[in-house]
């Protein structure tokens, strides 16, 4: 694949509420990890090259850009860099930020916001990017309990014009019909892949059926997650990638995309090169027959 010539537009596209985005976006957690361990004096190189990323990745067609408040580190904030290296931003860019969890001065987490805290959340994700109303608000769950007072408050924020749409990660299927109930969902962003949960490939089907866009996060990781894809569970796919002349990250990207025109891929690194070849992966077009050897290799790695 030659993917210096390959733009997102090649992936197709899908629509947020009233926005239409190209299915292949960023994810720009990985900009606000990368270089942590930096030795002093090299964060001035690293901030200049996440910049460097993400106007690259605009240049490529990407129009759907995922960040956080609290996707930072000590040295950096993704979205203080994406507000560094594309405000004034294009008017066909879509950034989806998330609430929810929290995360104070020192970096460590705290327990998810309260109803009272998520406007402060969504002030704060504004204040950050520089503008005056979200595209998308994901709320971000962690575990099964009802929902329905949090996303609520988001439906306020909502109404109020701060936000323009609201969508949801790390649900189960029964969030999705709870929060439907409340406002209109416009995205679910869940962990899937290869080898992915029934529970998943039924909530990536719920979604399908009701044109909400489901948004894969640690598609390429699978369950490395921030570690990467592991040896163990890698190793069919690498062979599947060698053999059509790509790279494993790549088909994993492709066999995500393939699950339905609904789905959503942001794929992140902090590498010019890396980005190339994610956007690329939009254009790598797998049989059904290949999308189903994919999902078995998977599962005889596991076996194995």
């Amino acid at each position: 694949m030659t993917s210096q010539t390959i733009t997102a537009a090649a992936s197709g596209t899908w629509k947020l509420g009233d926005r239409t985005v190209h299915r292949i976006g960023f994810g720009a957690m990985r900009l606000a990890q990368h270089g942590e361990a930096l030795t002093p004096g090299t964060d001035s190189r690293d901030r200049d090259q996440a910049i460097a990323v993400l106007r690259r990745a605009i240049e490529l067609g990407v129009n759907h850009i995922d960040t956080a408040a609290f996707y930072f580190s000590p040295l950096r904030s993704a979205n203080e860099l994406i507000n560094r290296a594309l405000a004034p931003y294009p008017d066909d860019l879509v950034i989806a930020t998330k609430v929810g969890p929290g995360r104070d001065p020192s970096g460590a987490w705290i327990p998810h916001a309260t109803p009272g805290q998520l406007r402060g959340q969504v002030e704060e994700n504004l204040r950050q990017l520089g503008r005056d109303h979200l595209d998308v608000v994901n709320l971000r769950v962690v575990g099964t309990d009802s929902l329905a007072e949090r996303f609520g408050a988001l439906a306020e924020l909502r109404e109020a014009g701060l936000v323009r749409h609201l969508g949801l990660s790390n649900i189960h299927a029964h969030h999705l019909a709870e929060a439907q109930a409340i406002a209109p969902v416009v995205c679910v962003q869940n962990m899937y892949g290869i080898g992915a949960s029934p529970e998943q490939e039924e909530l990536l089907r719920l979604c399908g059926e009701q044109d909400v866009a489901f948004v894969p996060f640690y598609s390429i990781a699978g369950t490395g997650r921030t570690a990467g894809a592991s040896a163990e569970d890698a190793g069919g796919v690498r062979d599947f990638a060698r053999a059509r002349g790509v790279s494993a990250a790549q088909v994993r990207l492709a066999w995500t995309l393939h699950r339905g025109a609904h789905v959503l891929a942001i794929p992140g690194t902090g590498d010019i090169d890396h980005l190339a070849q994610n956007v690329a992966a939009g254009s790598l077009r797998l049989s059904e027959d290949e999308v189903a050897d994919l999902a078995s290799l998977h599962l005889d790695d596991v076996e194995g």
